[in-house]
């Protein structure tokens, strides 16, 4: 199979997590559902640093970012497949 580029917890999650260094724009990841060790692949279309997030569906500024099963945030801009979700694309309910 190889080793995972990027990690999604669960398949209704809409972003997952990068977990190698220094991922460049434009690599096919291999990425792992780790609820029940499927995979597919994913273009980055950023670099990426590690532990930061890729947008797994088209998210609109107000949608709902799900990690891990749970609601972590919402979009304030848009990301398309494979784009970087950070904190210039996503923040916090909380405050």
């Amino acid at each position: 199979m190889g080793i995972p580029q990027l990690l999604v917890h669960d398949h209704e999650d809409n972003v997952g997590v990068v977990v190698v260094e220094d991922l460049q724009a434009g690599t096919e990841m291999m990425c792992v559902v780790t609820h029940d060790n499927s995979d597919f692949r994913l273009t980055a279309k950023a670099d990426i640093p590690i532990g930061h997030k890729v947008a797994l569906k088209p998210l609109k500024a107000g949608d709902t970012v799900i990690k891990y099963g749970e609601d972590i945030g919402k979009m304030v801009g848009d990301a398309d497949v494979g784009d970087h979700v950070h904190t210039h694309n996503c923040k916090t309910k909380r405050w």
